[in-house]
């Protein structure tokens, strides 16, 4: 019996709930999909599917076994295309860089990915820290730089590199006092982005008399923007211009912590960990 083609048909039936459309999905017939499906619960022992009149319902065993024959399905999936890959000899280099640098820090990693680096071809993209560390423990992905701390990382990973940060303040705002800042609201990603780093980026705030509420900005112009409104502050990447309506301030107790995931011979962990220290302090 081949196991995946079976498996696959338990899938597809069972996420439409209808052989036919499950066999729609697949791009074959009926018939096929029936027997397969019958096969694959004969060679379990267990039965998958519910039979009816009004389509396909999982039993208790399929609820119990359709996430791990998804899994299954997938790293199939993802074992042909590697081999592909492979075997057209394109080896491909996967890098992605996360929101949290800013434009500035992510251009300065992405002038070292050259793609003309040993004559392999680069795909470079960028996302939120958690989900970058699933793909790279997931192998989606070869190297990545993430924000320190980060869920879901279970890939291997270099030192954290503390990269040194200002806050962007209003142009009006004179104050040499952190505390006063709390006059102010702070400018910042989503929460989801990355739970745990956000959570003690508040706690650092909190620690220095900065009782700020949160102004959620879902881009690095938004929070640019509210600042240069005086609406709020917002942390950034130091050493770079500051933008119309805005004035920067040294944010010394503030650093974002980063660090590259992925395989530690993999030569573009090297050369992103070479950028990053030399940013860093």
């Amino acid at each position: 019996m081949d196991l995946i083609r079976h498996l696959r048909f338990f899938v597809a039936v069972a996420e439409e709930q209808h052989f036919g459309r499950a066999a729609d999905r697949l791009g074959i017939t009926q018939p096929p999909v029936s027997a397969g499906l019958r096969r694959l619960e004969e060679a379990l022992g267990v039965t998958l599917i519910d039979r009816s009149r009004r389509g396909a319902d999982l039993t208790p065993a399929g609820r119990e076994l359709l996430p791990r024959a998804r899994v299954m399905v997938r790293d199939a999936d993802r074992f042909v295309a590697e081999a592909a890959r492979l075997g057209a000899g394109t080896g491909e280099r996967r890098v992605a860089l996360c929101d949290a640098l800013g434009s500035g820090v992510a251009a300065a990693c992405a002038a070292a990915l050259s793609p003309g680096v040993d004559g392999a071809p680069l795909t470079l993209s960028a996302g939120a820290s958690p989900q970058l560390a699933r793909a790279v423990a997931e192998d989606l992905l070869d190297v990545a730089v993430v924000e320190h701390p980060v869920l879901g990382d279970g890939a291997p990973s270099g030192p954290v590199i503390a990269l040194p940060r200002d806050f962007l303040v209003p142009e009006g705002f004179r104050s040499p006092r952190l505390r006063d800042l709390s006059a102010l609201a702070v400018a910042l990603p989503p929460r989801a982005a990355n739970p745990p780093a956000a959570d003690l980026l508040l706690d650092r705030l909190t620690a220095r008399g900065i009782t700020s509420t949160v102004l959620i900005t879902e881009t690095e112009a938004a929070a640019h923007a509210a600042v240069a409104a005086g609406l709020a502050f917002t942390p950034v990447a130091a050493g770079e211009d500051a933008p119309a309506g805005t004035a920067r301030r040294p944010a010394t107790d503030f650093p974002l912590r980063v660090k590259v995931l992925g395989r530690r011979d993999h030569p573009d962990a090297a050369r992103l960990e070479s950028v990053l220290w030399r940013l860093g302090r």
